[in-house]
Order: C-alpha cells, then structure tokens, then sequence
C-alpha cells in the first residue's frame, strides 16, 4: 500500500526521476501503460484518452496549451495531429529532448519552462490549457503564488483549465513497477484548489444529464495512487458588445 508521510515543504522529487527514465517514461506514456484506471468515480471516465476528448468538446478554440507534457509529449503529439495549434513546456530538459526524439515534427512546439515561474506566453493567448499530474512536483506556494495563477492568466475569458493531480494530503511514496523504483509525490486537496480558482474567475463545469464528464471526479491510477479532476472555465467578464 502507498505510505503517506508528513509534507516536506522544501522537497523537489521529479527531476532526477525523470532524468534517469525520460525515454521509458515516454513509452510508458505513449503504450497507454498507466493511462487506463482501475477505478473511476464516472462510469464514462476510464482513462487518460476520455479525459482528452472531453476537453477537446469543451474548449472554445484550437489554441492550447499542455503545461507539463511529460517525456515524449504524446497528447501534444496527439492533439497536433487532430489540427490543434498546440504548445507543451515541461521543466525537465530530459522530457523535451525526448519529445524532440520522438517526435521531430513537433520539435517546434514543445519547450523548457519551469511552471513555478512566470510562463512565456502573453495575457489571454490559449483557449485550453491541460495540466495533468503534474503539480505533484511543485511546492504549495509556488503553485498558489505563481504556477495556478499563471495558468489561468494566459486563458481566453471562456477558455477551459483540465487540470488533474494525486488526491489527498501529505506526501505518498509508492514503488512503480513499470519503473522499479520508489517515487514520491505532492498530495493536493480539490477544495483548496477549486478556492483558489475561484479567486481567479474560474468556475468549475458541472456534470450534466447527458452523462458528459463534469464536476469533480475522482479515479485510481494502476500503481495505485488517488487521483481527483476537473474541468474550470474562465469567465468572461466587461466584454463590450459593438453595435
């Protein structure tokens, strides 16, 4: 079972992991290895892929963001090739080098960029930005002062934020078996997050009855740890109607 340990505010877990794993990450990524779930809190949500298509029915436009791409960059490869203008950053220049590798026909679109700083992208610029299991590597305040704010600051009012991280409080370690190592992850609370969203014109999207994905929904990934997510809209506001 997954040890749940007290927080460590200073700690940074992810770099040298993938340093070491880039390319099996990737592949692990791109075989769908630990993106099918074993339990989900939705009857519609299975997997990473339904995740993705809800997000590309929600989003207002094709211009986005995958903040966190991870090692070989494969929903940036995925939605690029479905015709989105898509972008991915991931701090670890291991990952984009992999992506790069992989990929060479998205070399372009994929770049270093640390998420506990600013982002390099002008103000309203993205119609959706996913951030999928990634904040688990980032320290609580940075991701309130600087990571969270900057996602919803590149948004289009009405644009949409996927956002998904591992569930609860603390620290967890738990041995990944497609790695054969111990790793160590951030824990986050949804209410705290949805709160801070709030504060920046967010709103969560709700489910419907049509059996949509919407709301805050829950899943168990198969090394397994807990994971929660959901989808917020940016609102529009002081929007000027031309006569």
């Amino acid at each position: 079972m997954p040890e749940i340990q007290a927080q460590d505010q200073s700690a940074d877990y992810s770099e040298n992991f993938y340093r070491l794993h880039a390319l099996r990450y990737s592949e692990v990524a791109h075989q769908l290895l630990q993106s099918v779930y074993v339990k989900s809190s939705h009857s519609s949500l299975k997997g990473d892929m339904d995740l993705l298509d809800r997000l590309v029915r929600l989003t207002p436009g094709k211009k986005g963001l995958d903040a966190g791409c991870g090692a070989g960059a494969r929903d940036v490869h995925h939605l690029w090739k479905m015709g989105f203008d898509i972008r991915g950053v991931d701090a670890v220049p291991d990952n984009i080098a992999e992506a790069k590798a992989r990929h060479p026909e998205i070399a372009d679109r994929v770049t270093v960029a640390d998420l506990k700083q600013p982002l390099d992208f002008p103000d309203a610029y993205f119609d959706f930005v996913m951030c999928n299991a990634v904040i688990q590597h980032i320290d609580p305040e940075s991701l309130a002062a600087t990571t969270i704010p900057e996602l919803t600051r590149v948004l289009k009012p009405g644009g949409i934020l996927q956002l998904m991280f591992k569930n609860g409080s603390g620290i967890i370690s738990v041995f990944d078996q497609d790695y054969g190592v111990n790793r160590t992850f951030r824990l986050y609370e949804e209410g705290e997050l949805l709160e801070l969203l709030k504060s920046l014109e967010c709103e969560l999207i709700p489910a419907d009855s049509r059996g949509e994905l919407g709301g805050v929904m829950y899943f168990t990934d198969p090394k397994p740890v807990d994971h929660c997510v959901f989808h917020v809209r940016k609102l529009i506001e002081n929007l000027e109607v031309s006569s």
